[in-house]
């Protein structure tokens, strides 16, 4: 039997208007079907959420039990991602608190050191603050060869993680600015 693109077009059509009735009528197991959901075993609190990773906004179902996060997913209805992660919001379950895996010391190996040792933050901030203005002032140019005033540094260079938000990075370009590193990019961009 030989049919017509037209005749093909129209039974086409129309299967798929007969599938897209029984669909709706649970004939395939559809949302209009009897099927039965199981119980869960217990209730967990479920919390919607937006990735701190990136502009892009995507949405996420942060589920908890008993003030503990257990589980960080995509949300199917969210508009942005509709369930799906990428590689950086599918690991967002590393952010939590109660992540067994997440340092909560400093950590210090002296140079040429081969031990860890647990430092304080006070002295973490500290030592990096000074690294920096000890780094800036020693190569600090305040003008270029032709006798313009630049007021920068080119021995500082800053390239900015993808697990900071945008609120974080407008701050940490600031602060770079502000000392006079030309050197910034941010990981995200790459």
């Amino acid at each position: 039997m030989e049919l017509s693109r037209r005749e093909f077009l129209k039974f086409g059509g129309g299967g798929m208007g007969a599938l897209v009735l029984l669909k709706g009528t649970g004939s395939f197991g559809g949302r209009g079907s009897a099927a039965k959901s199981l119980p869960l075993k217990k209730q967990i609190g479920e919390k919607t959420t937006i990735c701190p990773y990136d502009g892009s906004g995507c949405g996420f179902l942060v589920a908890a039990e008993n003030g503990k996060v257990v589980n960080i997913e995509g949300d199917p209805e969210h508009p942005v991602n509709r369930g799906s992660a990428c590689a950086k919001g599918a690991s967002m379950r590393q952010l939590s608190a109660d992540n067994p895996w997440r340092l909560s010391k400093v950590l210090y190996r002296s140079p040429g050191g081969s031990d860890w040792e647990e430092k304080s933050w006070d002295w973490a901030l500290d030592s990096i603050a000074r690294k920096i203005k000890d780094t800036r002032d020693a190569n600090f140019i305040e003008t270029n060869s032709d006798g313009n005033l630049v007021n920068r540094t080119e021995a500082i260079g800053n390239f900015g993680g993808s697990a900071l938000d945008n609120e974080e990075c407008y701050l940490l370009a600031k602060l770079n600015r502000a000392i006079g590193v030309v050197y910034l990019e941010h990981h995200a961009r790459i």
